[in-house]
């Protein structure tokens, strides 16, 4: 399988914030051929990054029922910790992980429709191999969202 580069990287995100996006648009979003963005698609799809497309039902205001929490995850090893980063990779309610500076190593953003999921996902977390300790923090609101 073959990891993924930038350009992977902003189709992917592209593709989780509209998955309804024309590969016209994506290809002015990324700088790509409307064929390129096609055949990068094929690949993320032939390779498991891309799994499948689902429609979620609602009122049309998807951000307002979702639970935000930010989970900051201490590693065993700074350095060679790079299997926490690929499983939590595969959790799809984790929206973004920055590795970090000073005290904690990560900073994990998790968004799932109910309180219960993410008290899932901290369990799936704290028992991964190679953390040693987390904090978990829910986010009442978002007053700055691009």
């Amino acid at each position: 399988m073959k990891s993924l580069d930038r350009i992977d990287e902003q189709l992917l995100a592209e593709l989780k914030a509209n998955s309804r996006i024309s590969h016209a648009d994506l290809s002015s979003k990324i700088n790509l051929s409307r064929n390129a963005v096609r055949v990068r698609i094929e690949r993320l799809e032939r390779e498991g990054y891309i799994k499948g497309y689902t429609i979620v039902t609602g009122d049309g205001n998807a951000s307002q029922n979702l639970t935000t929490a930010l989970m900051f995850v201490y590693r065993n090893d700074r350095m060679r910790g790079g299997d926490v980063l690929h499983a939590l990779k595969k959790i799809p309610e984790v929206v973004a992980c920055d590795v970090m500076t000073g005290d904690f190593d990560l900073l994990v953003r998790v968004e799932a429709e109910k309180a219960d999921r993410i008290r899932q996902i901290w369990q799936q977390i704290a028992e991964m191999p190679g953390v040693k300790d987390t904090l978990t923090a829910f986010a009442l609101s978002s007053v700055i969202r691009k």
